[in-house]
């Protein structure tokens, strides 16, 4: 399974933050990269400065015959297209795709590619997402699943799902 997170909290080409997340899937999509399905999408505030615009986030599970390293690659050029500007880190941003997971590969690339994502079990807005979508996936490291990571986390104020359905 192939996991990839979603973020946006700047307006795009595509439109606000939620257009956007939306947009990065249909970009994908048209790249041959199946889209498997999504969580709900979720709002979280923007992080380290809960001052700036607050975040849309999910979670897709994707199907591709690519590579990681390449499949990387895909999810940046859909980056760019979508006017993502690499700045400082967290700075605000038109779309964040990162992709947490690859069949549960574990690989780490100095200065390059990491897998699983080395700070997917730290953030509750990719955690939510994550346990809703597929509860028992199992990271590939620590061995526990989606639903257990995101119990360890302590309550983040404003992190809520922003639909009533799963996707």
């Amino acid at each position: 399974m192939i996991l990839v997170a979603l973020g946006s909290n700047l307006a795009g080409p595509a439109g606000p933050p939620l257009a956007q997340v939306q947009a990065a899937l249909d970009a994908l999509a048209a790249r041959g990269v199946a889209v498997l399905g999504r969580s709900r999408w979720w709002r979280s505030p923007a992080w380290p400065d809960p001052r700036e615009p607050e975040f849309v986030n999910g979670v897709a599970s994707l199907r591709s015959a690519l590579p990681p390293a390449e499949l990387l690659r895909v999810l940046h050029a859909v980056e760019a297209e979508l006017g993502r500007i690499r700045g400082r880190r967290n700075a605000p941003r038109t779309i964040d795709l990162d992709l947490l997971d690859y069949d549960g590969r574990v690989v780490r690339e100095p200065g390059g590619l990491e897998l699983p994502h080395p700070r997917l079990g730290e953030r509750g807005f990719v955690l939510h997402p994550l346990a809703e979508l597929v509860p028992d996936w199992r990271h590939p490291v620590s061995g526990l699943t989606a639903t257990a990571l995101a119990a360890t986390l302590a309550p983040e104020a404003g992190v809520e799902p922003l639909e009533n359905t799963q996707r």
